[in-house]
């Protein structure tokens, strides 16, 4: 495996979440694979789970891991070609990327959309500069428009969880304050389709997802309606996708708070598990009431973190 950004990089997901079982069961098993082996792990933007499950993954499998934070870390890089390099970035993605690849042996990286250029966002202009000039394998930890760590670390958690082969699966737009991308949802409903779970996502209208990560689940305006003998409920902000109307690209278009998901809707599920990324803006995108209450599944989604970024690292040492 050379590039893990999508569902189809990581296979059959059934010998997937079977693999991943086996490292919960001994984390330490596969040791040997990195040893003289490092990895890289670029971060244009902040983490907390995705660092650390990341480095943490790597030092089971006996790897070293660097941690390169942009612009605090190393100079202020520009990743746009053909600019006139004038201003406060002093050194070009050019130059930087096949440097970092001299040093290691795989290539992590995250890079967060602009939420400015659609066009660009979802080109993944960033990501597929490493591909094209670091000469290594690259794990997308989270980019413009897919995270799929979370996404294999979500599947993860609902196989655990779940208490019927093909449970219904709701991936619910939240009110946020801020703009966000649309990595997290994108990648989720891409990868629960192609679990084949009965996957529904609800929004606002305005908010539709690209096809292209949607296809085959259901879209519904009607949020009660969607929630109704959910098993699981992921409950997720992101900002206009620009499907519809491109000029909307990136804005925030509603910021209706009964789409908050609270104890209204968990009740017309089928006693659902809630699911959320974090970070999480209480009492926005979920009550203190759901986000606290047995039904929820926060934590041990991320502990999963490290057992989905394992099984990709594990995968790309095995093809060195």
């Amino acid at each position: 495996m050379r590039t893990f950004f999508n569902a189809e990089d990581i296979g059959n997901l059934d010998k997937a979440l079977s693999e991943a079982r086996a490292i919960k069961a001994d984390r330490y098993a596969w040791k040997h694979l990195g040893r003289d082996k490092t990895i890289l792990l670029v971060f244009f933007n902040n983490s907390l789970r995705t660092r650390l499950s990341s480095q943490k993954a790597a030092m089971n499998l006996g790897m070293n891991a660097i941690v390169l934070n942009i612009g605090q870390d190393s100079w202020r890089l520009e990743t746009e070609l053909g600019v006139v390099m004038d201003g406060d970035k002093s050194e070009h993605l050019r130059e930087a990327i096949p440097v970092m690849g001299s040093y290691c042996d795989i290539i992590g990286v995250r890079s967060f959309a602009s939420l400015s250029d659609r066009e660009a966002d979802y080109a993944e202009t960033v990501l597929q500069q490493f591909v094209a000039y670091s000469g290594r394998p690259v794990i997308s930890l989270e980019s413009a428009t897919v995270h799929p760590c979370q996404a294999l670390a979500d599947l993860i958690t609902i196989d655990e969880y779940k208490r019927k082969t093909t449970p219904k699966v709701v991936l619910s737009w939240a009110p946020h304050p801020k703009a966000l991308p649309q990595a997290v949802p994108n990648s989720f409903a891409q990868w629960m389709v192609a679990a084949g779970y009965e996957v529904v996502i609800c929004h606002p209208e305005g908010y539709e997802l690209d096809p292209r990560f949607t296809g085959g689940a259901k879209i519904e305006y009607d949020q009660m309606k969607a929630f109704e003998g959910a098993d699981f409920v992921y409950a997720k902000n992101w900002s206009c996708p620009g499907v519809v109307c491109p000029e909307d690209y990136g804005k925030i278009l509603s910021t209706d708070m009964s789409w908050t998901v609270g104890s209204r809707q968990m009740a017309v599920t089928d006693n659902a598990r809630f699911m959320h990324c974090l970070p999480v803006r209480r009492n926005m995108i979920v009550t203190d009431e759901v986000i606290d209450s047995p039904a929820s599944l926060v934590i041990p989604e991320a502990a999963n973190r490290e057992i989905s970024a394992q099984l990709v690292m594990k995968r790309m040492l095995e093809a060195l």
